[in-house]
């Protein structure tokens, strides 16, 4: 949850008489000064916290509860009886993204697992004992890479519905790396590969970011798609 002050922000920025009313544009707004600005920002940092958690809250009492809390009035909750209902509301919401967190898995699990299967059945795709699927663009004639050496490569990586999460290229420059300070698909793919070749790897999510994922890119179980061209092996 947002920190106090800018809930009492938000509450201040309705009681005290906003030009921000409900059903005005917000064109007619005028915040000229500091603490106007200052206390716009927090109330739409928070109304747009408590617009995510809708379902759960109350406007009208939450507005209540922050006047109360504001003006010292006498709470109509105890204590003990605000502890316990906000535990059981991060319970609540604990439960809730586990359960979305498994469903997000279990979805992408099945995803990613279609998607090999299908990619694996291609003319010219190679399938490795890990599970890793290549495929060669071009046939390159240089050294390969052993796993104790640094190299620079161009590449783009995407989700399997085609979503681009990282580009070498259009950075305007190849990345260079040591082959054993990748994620273990690259590591793998990278001592398969010629100097000058390029390729299409298709990664399975145990040998990219597994069940961990990296977010806020690349979700649970993910399968990755990379088109990598290897440079050269650096000194």
């Amino acid at each position: 949850m947002k920190n106090v002050s800018a809930v009492i922000a938000i509450f201040l920025m309705i009681t005290v008489g906003s030009a921000v009313a409900y059903g005005q544009d917000n064109k007619a707004a005028e915040l000229g000064s500091f603490k106007e600005k200052l206390s716009y920002s927090m109330g739409l940092d928070v109304g747009t916290y408590f617009k995510s958690i809708s379902t759960e809250v109350d406007f009208q009492t939450l507005l209540k509860g922050i006047e109360d809390g504001f003006h010292e009035k006498k709470p109509l909750l105890s204590v003990e009886e605000v502890s316990a209902v906000q535990k059981e509301f991060t319970e609540k919401m604990r439960a809730r993204q586990e359960k979305a967190l498994a469903e997000m898995k279990d979805k992408n699990k099945k995803a990613g697992d279609a998607y090999l299967e299908k990619n694996k059945r291609k003319k010219g795709v190679t399938v490795t004992k890990s599970g890793l699927q290549l495929e060669v663009i071009k046939e390159g004639k240089g050294p390969k890479p052993a796993a104790t050496d640094k190299v620079k490569v161009d590449y783009v990586g995407t989700l399997i519905d085609g979503t681009e999460f990282d580009n070498s290229i259009k950075r305007g420059e190849p990345a260079v790396f040591g082959v054993d300070q990748v994620i273990p698909g690259w590591s793998e793919a990278l001592q398969l590969m010629d100097v000058g070749s390029k390729v299409r790897l298709v990664v399975p999510s145990e040998l990219a970011y597994g069940e961990r994922g990296a977010p806020p890119v690349i979700e649970p179980n993910s399968v990755l798609v990379f088109e990598v061209e290897l440079h050269s092996i650096e000194k």
